[in-house]
């Protein structure tokens, strides 16, 4: 009994080893009669691991502990019980009776089982083992750390550089504070996509934590224990009881909101101080209920004050992003539009406080509803632009309401309400029309805004021919209309007579404008009056009254012609019958028909298939409507006889497809009499006819990107391409550029017949002869295939300068363009001739004469950089700079200036620049005082230094307010020079210095196309990518538009940045409800899935996405058809090409066109 005893006593250990069973009811102890040996202790089932599971240890619910802290504790767990059973002290327990079983024989089984269990238990303790020895070499710390957190001892370094990894902070909970930390970058491309998604999810459980709960029955181990990075801190910190200590300017908050900084005494003051200076302790109910309380406030006090309204409403928005439950959040928002609604009541003509009312009750209302509330508001503000172009861009983007014509009466509408304003409010302010701020001219820019927006949907649409005859009628009604008082209704029926006479219009060969024809038109009826009174005057006295006789019965002059026999009606008709006999029997028999149609390869006998079985049909289906939308562009002109022929026609069944197609793209009065209004301020006349509409607008409502965009981002993206392959070109060139729109030789030929008009209305403007001379130099290549060194335009520039002799800008416009084709000898003699005649011009002529000079000096500088006598051509440039700030009468070069000519050259630009002070102060910013200060710069960096010519143009900026300066076009051209300045010299700049330039530049002309190039080529030269991106993520918040998106997109393609950064990028911009309604955003985002990306699955929900946000654009729909033909099946192509019929977009191509195309044997 005693060896058996003792036996049971060397086993013990080994049995408490075992873990306990999932199962009370089946202990794993040998002998299940034995009571437990301690009175106090928990019975068994008790302290089984099954129930005393930590549920805190639950990934997402307040756990921290990673997978190798678990297996730690596990370890030390078996260490402790490894402890014991070695023989280490244990209390005493007091001995109890126990009772043995009967031994039975031992069977091969439990012998089996006792080999594994200590096979098991060695394993274990050499695993114990080698774990501690690599513990105490690898993660131990270093020799030379002998102190600890909190020890007396100094250590002999301030700090160490800690070369492997220190696992004393898993054991400690902390970082030892005489270490660094060390950080490795995860690279998400090269690791598994396991790894990634368990990361992710990972993330969102840490994000999807309760903030509901009770702050104050958070235990205070989760509290306390835990990393800055853990789930229990991340629970902690996103509770809302939760307090946080803020740094805030409690005076701030009690100012009443205004333009004025409120006196106060010297005790108040002194208290604003402390309380600038202090800390806030406050948990997120209590900002809350503090910032709602202080709304309350300044609403109650301010009522009339916009900003306090838009704030509190939106701080509405902030409180429901906190809401995981909807109907908390469709709680705060009838809260925000309750507020809404109180703000519009006290200020009933404000467009914010009602556009953001009508953007609150889109989130909660239906589609329907939410319309018929924009009719409503719209009706009591009929003469807000900003509203209808909401209103309309409201009605292009929803998709279950869209159709073509819809939206026409819609612009329609809105065209008609804004004339209408115009007209009442021309007849109230007809003595300020000469005020360039008045609030009629802002109402007529406004109203050409909506109708070049209109114009654009309709090419966009694929009415491409509409869209120019809209264009062409409004040219003609507002900018060519006869000097005639006429009422609105007395001026469309004389403009109809025009429309139907079948005459050029602008744009067209032979045209002269409406005016000038109405003139000629008139003179030709009075002569033919003189004409028929003198031929009355001749016959004499009244001779008694006569029958008049038909044309037909009119005596010709042949004398055989003249005897004609009397019409029989009968022989006449049986004539008619023979015709028609002999017309029947010349029509082959029916089997000559079919035997032709069979060796056309059609055989009429088979069944028609109106099914497409091959995605092929369609691809060269969109290939062939794109290419006819590009030709089919400009309205045919139908007789003036025919026109009443053409509207009955299209009633006919019979016709010819052809002849209908050709009746289609006739533009009638009726089509444009809508969309007609006239105009009466210059500027808005030049912004209509020069399509100078918003920038931001027309950059979001475009389809492809302009040449000048385009030269920009190919230069970032060229600059981030690390393969310096001179192959590679911008991924998306071929999407961004205008290969949808033909620059051939009718478009030029267009342009150039446009702008020939234009400078009648517009003489003198430098801007439209240039783009003339361009569209010249085009049209002629065309036409004609001319060397390089003859300059195409040169035989219009000099009719136009045989026209006006003293148009100076058209001088430097005419030597710049044969100065391109590298005549530089005859540009210098048209420069030289242009400044030799500026003395005998008048006062009003001569303020131009800076730019003339400044294009000269321009002209000289880029020779010199293309060529190897540069000190030849900068003399050139110098001694013409020289001239201007002396202000000394022009000769051509003969030598080098001379030291006391420059000297008096920058003294006088020095005072003239001082003399623009006041004029600059008073926002008098003309064209010529901006080529002054540029050509003062470009003299100081050829005669001194570059940060010379740079300080000049700071000089000129602090000259003007900085809230002025984002408001004038003239100073943001002068910062265009200015950064090509910095470009030219950027490797001799510190970076602090630079980037402060471009910074701020960037803050005050954030949609500038130049602005990102600089901030782009700046920081890739003295930064890392990391920062680029902080600082577009920055861009994305504070001014999100196309532009912008567009250089983050070519810099992350160029650079290969992440997939996950560039699709990042994409719904970040889409996410924008303005930005959502940009059709190139989603050419770009369908581009970059489909070819670059390579993944159709994401392409197909792109496109499908694309065509519900704009539904409009035709352009869209057929890159669908391209890029997804080998990913949509054909049935869903015929679909696609049936909705579009339904949404009314123009078609001019029948898929059996295509197919008959293929059946036919080449």
């Amino acid at each position: 009994m005693e060896a058996e005893r003792s036996g049971g006593e060397e086993e013990r250990p080994e049995s408490s080893a075992l873990k306990p069973s999932l199962f009370p009811l089946f202990p794993l102890s040998s002998n299940p009669s034995l009571p437990d040996s301690s009175p106090s202790s928990a019975p068994q089932w008790l302290s089984n691991a099954s129930f005393a599971f930590d549920v805190s240890s639950l990934p997402g619910r307040g756990s921290d502990r990673p997978s190798w802290e678990e297996r730690a504790s596990t370890d030390s767990d078996g260490e402790a019980s490894g402890a014991a059973a070695d023989g280490d002290p244990a209390p005493a327990r007091p001995p109890q009776r126990s009772y043995d079983l009967v031994p039975s024989s031992p069977s091969e089984s439990s012998s089996k089982d006792e080999r594994r269990s200590k096979g098991k238990e060695r394993r274990r303790r050499k695993r114990r083992k080698r774990e501690k020895e690599r513990s105490d070499d690898g993660a131990s710390r270093k020799s030379e750390v002998r102190a600890w957190a909190g020890s007396d001892a100094q250590p002999s370094k301030d700090y160490y550089f800690d070369a492997h990894g220190d696992r004393d902070n898993l054991a400690f909970g902390c970082l030892y504070r005489m270490d660094i930390a060390r950080y490795k970058i995860q690279d998400y491309g090269e690791s598994s996509r396991t790894n990634f998604w368990a990361l992710y999810r990972w993330r969102t459980s840490a994000l999807n934590m309760d903030t509901e709960g009770d702050h104050d029955v958070l235990d205070n181990k989760l509290k306390s224990g835990g990393r800055y990075y853990s789930a229990k801190f991340t629970t902690l910190e996103r509770n809302r009881a939760f307090k946080t200590t803020k740094f805030v300017n409690r005076a701030m908050s009690s100012v009443i909101p205004g333009d004025f900084v409120p006196l106060s005494d010297s005790h108040s003051s002194s208290e604003n101080v402390l309380s600038k200076n202090g800390e806030l302790e406050e948990s997120w109910e209590d900002e809350v209920i503090r910032r709602t309380r202080d709304f309350n406030k300044m609403s109650r006090d301010c009522p009339h004050d916009e900003k306090v309204w838009l704030d509190f409403a939106e701080f509405q928005d902030k409180i429901a992003s906190t809401q995981p439950q909807k109907a908390a959040r469709m709680q705060m928002l009838e809260k925000k539009i309750s507020i809404l609604e109180k703000a519009v009541e006290l200020n009933p003509n404000s467009e914010e406080l009602l556009l953001c009312l009508l953007k609150s009750y889109q989130g909660r209302d239906s589609i329907d509803t939410s319309i018929e509330k924009w009719e409503r508001i719209l009706i009591r503000h009929s003469e807000s632009c900003k509203l209808w172009k909401e209103f309309l861009l409201v009605c292009q983007g929803d998709f279950s309401r869209f159709k073509v014509s819809k939206i026409r009466r819609t612009y329609a509408h809105a065209i008609q309400a804004l004339s209408s304003a115009c007209d009442k409010q021309r007849r109230q302010e007809f003595a300020s029309l000469q005020s360039g701020d008045s609030s009629l001219v802002q109402l007529e820019l406004g109203l050409v805004d909506i109708f070049v927006s209109y114009c654009r949907f309709e090419w966009q649409a694929g009415y491409q021919e509409l869209a120019t005859g809209l264009f062409q009628a409004e040219l003609e009604y507002s900018l060519f209309c006869p000097s005639l008082s006429l009422s609105s209704h007395s001026k469309q029926r004389l403009f109809d007579h025009f429309w139907k006479s079948g005459v050029a219009r602008v744009g067209e060969d032979g045209a002269l404008g409406w005016s000038s024809w109405l003139e000629k038109d008139e003179q030709n009826r009075q002569n033919t009056i003189s004409e028929d009174s003198a031929a009355e005057t001749e016959v004499g006295g009244w001779s008694g009254w006569f029958e008049l006789s038909s044309k037909q019965n009119v005596p010709s002059k042949d004398p055989e012609a003249s005897v004609e026999p009397p019409i029989d009606n009968e022989k006449t008709e049986q004539n008619l019958e023979s015709k028609e006999n002999l017309d029947t029997e010349e029509i082959p028999p029916g089997d000559d028909i079919e035997a032709l149609l069979k060796k056309l390869g059609i055989d009429i006998d088979s069944e028609p298939n109106s099914e497409v079985k091959d995605t092929e049909t369609w691809n060269k289906w969109s290939k062939e409507e794109l290419l006819r939308d590009s030709e089919q562009w400009m309205p045919i002109h139908d007789d003036s006889g025919e026109i009443g022929k053409s509207v009955s026609l299209h009633s006919d069944d019979n016709l010819d497809d052809d002849h209908n197609e050709q009746l289609s793209r006739v533009i009638l009065f009726e089509d444009v009499s809508d969309y007609l209004f006239s105009l009466s301020s210059k500027e808005a006349h030049l912004s209509v006819s020069t399509n100078k509409s918003s920038w931001i607008e027309k950059v979001l409502s475009l389809e492809t990107v302009p040449n000048i965009i385009l030269d920009d981002l190919r230069t970032v993206f060229q600059l981030v391409n690390k393969t310096q392959d001179p192959r590679s070109h911008f991924v998306l060139e071929p999407l961004l550029s205008h290969a949808s729109i033909s620059l051939g030789t009718s478009t030029m030929k267009f342009l150039r017949n446009a702008i020939l008009l234009f400078l009648d209305i517009f003489p003198r403007n430098h801007m439209l002869e240039e783009a003339l001379l361009f569209a010249e130099c085009l049209f002629v290549s065309e036409m004609k295939s001319s060397s390089c060194s003859i300059n195409p335009s040169r035989v219009l520039a000099k009719s136009l300068l045989k026209k006006d002799r003293q148009d100076l800008l058209l001088c430097g416009v005419y030597a710049q363009s044969e100065a391109t084709y590298g005549n530089i000898d005859m540009a210098r003699k048209i420069f030289d001739m242009a400044l030799l005649s500026t003395n005998a011009l008048p006062m009003d002529l001569r303020e131009n004469v800076p730019l003339l000079y400044l294009w000269y000096a321009d002209m000289e500088i880029a020779l010199s950089t293309s060529s190897s006598n540069t000190e030849l051509f900068s003399q050139h440039a110098i001694h013409i700079l020289s001239c201007l700030g002396a202000n000394v009468k022009y000769t051509p070069y003969n030598c080098q200036p001379s030291p006391l000519q420059i000297l008096r050259a920058r003294q006088g630009f020095k005072e003239q620049i001082r003399s623009l002070r006041n004029l600059w102060a008073r926002g008098s910013i003309g064209e010529h005082s901006i080529a002054f200060v540029c050509a003062a710069c470009l003299f100081e960096q050829l005669t001194n230094d570059y940060c010379t010519g740079i300080q000049v143009i700071e000089e000129a900026f602090s000259m003007v307010l900085p809230e002025r300066r984002s408001q004038d076009l003239q100073l943001e051209s002068l910062w265009v020079y200015y950064i090509k300045v910095l470009e030219r010299h950027l490797k001799q700049f510190k970076f602090s210095r630079i980037w402060k330039t471009t910074l701020q530049g960037y803050q005050i002309y954030p949609y500038n196309p130049k602005s990102f190039r600089a901030m782009l080529q700046v920081n890739y030269h003295y930064s890392v990518s990391s920062k680029v991106r902080h600082l577009f993520d920055e861009c994305c918040q504070r001014y999100p538009s196309v532009i912008m998106f567009l250089f983050a997109l070519s810099f992350e393609i160029g650079g290969a940045g992440s997939e996950h950064r560039i699709h990042s990028l994409f719904e970040k911009a889409l996410a924008n409800d303005k930005l959502q309604k940009s059709v190139l955003l989603w050419r770009c985002y369908l581009e970059y899935e489909a070819n670059i990306s390579h993944n159709p699955s994401a392409a197909r929900r792109i496109f499908f996405r694309a065509i519900h946000a704009c539904p409009w654009s035709k352009r869209l729909w057929l890159d669908g058809f391209q890029k997804l033909s080998s990913i949509l099946s054909a049935k869903e192509l015929s679909d696609l090409q049936e909705v579009m019929r339904d949404k009314e977009l123009n078609l001019r191509t029948d898929i059996y066109e295509i197919l008959l195309q293929d059946e036919v044997p080449a």
